[in-house]
């Protein structure tokens, strides 16, 4: 096998200073079998699919053995958790193994999740149950599928081994990948320890990897956090259209980049309700849908706080500086919102008129109990030549309560000011609506399949089907309906 198969690794963060992070090799396991590879994104960063699955391969993906040029870390930071200072985290039970240099040429973090103790372990195990990965790489997958901004699972292996938590469960690895794990709370650590020097690098590594543009503005420090700002603003959005409630929006859990990560006790609403919330550590509903644009605002203040020695050498001009950035994120977050939610409904562009529009059929959601999915594929069906009555319909599975007629109407008229046609607007709004989501009790079901039957395939089937959200077919119904009373899960965990 030529080493030219394996991972092309580049590693920029390992050229900073040790206090960054520390050196650890993954803990070996002691059976590992793949579960799968995912070979699109293989592909993208040019990886062989044949590596992967090789004897090599997956002794790496286990953690068994480095790959040539790898030279495995554990980042440290600190963070937010629910509000709570944790001025030392760090990766706990994570080894980012390296950068892989893609195909077009852009850098990625090859990180294993799963991989063991490290020296910010905490007392943990350092391990992960095979079901929280299960569920990110089926949850990951699915929120790339649909556009939003997110780490990805490059493959998942079985330990041979068992995790304690509650009870005895199988263990499992993830491999990881995203455009670097660099997160708030990477700022907030040594911040936190007044080492302004590391903050300096910090800020200076991240706009060359991530925002090069903000070198080139006057002030490069402010313009890094604006372009952080408008990034968070940007996937907070994406979240809200699509009904997802991430769970743990710690200020460990936010990264830099822009990009969804930690899929822990995570899920998409089913029935809308905007004070929902499924994290079972989430006692007080700090982190429900309804709260995620302002958390996110909460966090992106502590970062700005980190950064003020470098916002400008006056305190007064550099607290001005931060607090116009951090003012600006509410602008920035309702004008991508409002935008996305006007093109669900059709609409060319967001105004007044629209917002109303919106906030109206999500009042009528929430009183009848729809579901937050349906609805909006629904309302993609009617728009069309034939009004929705031709073809795979989700018509067959999930009909408008009689309560949204006047509603429609409104709508109706709304849609003949716009410059779409029929056809153009279904388009727009198909390509928004998804007909499959990653809904949490086909997530659970899967787990229960591999972890009580020892059962994966439902697993394969599952992420297969979420691979085009968009596209309805009357055959894979299941995927789409609604939990039953009996489905339904109320609370999610995190699997540490």
């Amino acid at each position: 096998m030529s080493q030219l198969d394996s991972p092309r690794f580049d590693n920029s963060y390992t050229a900073l200073p040790e206090r960054f992070y520390a050196r650890q090799k993954p803990t070996p396991v002691r059976a590992p079998e793949l579960i799968r590879i995912n070979r699109a994104l293989a592909a993208e960063l040019g990886i062989s699919a044949d590596w992967l699955t090789s004897p090599e391969g997956l002794q790496v993906l286990a953690g068994n053995k480095i790959a040539p040029g790898s030279v495995p870390i554990a980042t440290a930071y600190a963070g937010h958790q629910f509000g709570n200072w944790n001025p030392r985290l760090g990766d706990g039970r994570a080894v980012l193994l390296g950068e892989v240099m893609a195909v077009d040429g852009q850098r990625y973090d090859m990180q294993l999740k799963g991989a063991g103790r490290t020296p910010f372990a905490r007392g943990g195990d350092g391990r992960a149950p095979l079901g929280p990965v299960l569920r990110e790489y089926v949850v990951s997958e699915a929120m790339a599928a649909l556009g939003v901004p997110t780490s990805r699972s490059l493959a998942a292996v079985t330990t041979g081994e068992q995790v304690m938590r509650d009870h005895p469960q199988p263990g499992g690895v993830l491999t990881r990948i995203c455009s670097s794990h660099i997160r708030i709370g990477t700022f907030q650590y040594f911040a936190g320890m007044d080492d302004i020097e590391a903050v300096q690098i910090l800020a200076d590594h991240v706009i060359t990897r991530h925002y090069p543009e903000a070198a080139e503005a006057e002030r490069p420090y402010v313009a890094l956090l604006q372009a952080v700002i408008a990034s968070q603003a940007t996937l907070i959005a994406h979240w809200q259209q699509l009904g997802f409630i991430h769970g743990v929006m710690n200020t460990d859990n936010m990264l830099v980049s822009g990009e969804t990560i930690d899929y822990g006790p995570c899920a998409f609403m089913d029935a809308y309700h905007p004070e929902t919330v499924f994290s079972s550590i989430d006692r007080g509903g700090r982190y429900a849908y309804v709260n995620q644009p302002g958390i996110g605002q909460w966090n992106l203040a502590w970062l700005a706080r980190a950064l003020l020695p470098l916002l400008d050498k006056d305190e007064e001009i550099a607290v001005q500086a931060a607090q116009q950035a951090i003012d600006d994120y509410v602008s920035l977050y309702q004008r991508a919102y409002h935008d996305l939610m006007a093109r669900k409904l059709g609409l060319a562009s967001s105004d007044e008129g629209s917002i109303a529009l919106v906030e109206e059929l999500l009042e009528l959601m929430k009183a009848a109990g729809t579901d937050y999915t349906l609805t909006f594929r629904r309302l993609s069906e009617l728009v069309g030549p034939q009004g929705g009555g031709e073809g795979d319909s989700v018509a067959d599975i999930f009909q408008l309560p009689e309560s949204f007629a006047p509603w429609q109407e409104k709508w109706r008229l709304a849609l003949e000011q716009q410059p779409l046609s029929s056809t153009e607007r279904q388009q727009q709004m198909l390509a928004l609506n998804p007909a499959y989501i990653a809904r949490n009790h086909l997530v659970e079901e899967v787990i229960r399949a591999a972890e009580d039957e020892g059962d994966l395939q439902p697993f394969h089937d599952l992420i297969d089907r979420l691979a085009s959200p968009f596209e309805y077919r009357s055959q894979d119904a299941r995927y789409a309906l609604p939990p039953t009373p009996e489905q339904r899960v109320y609370a999610t965990f995190c699997g540490t």
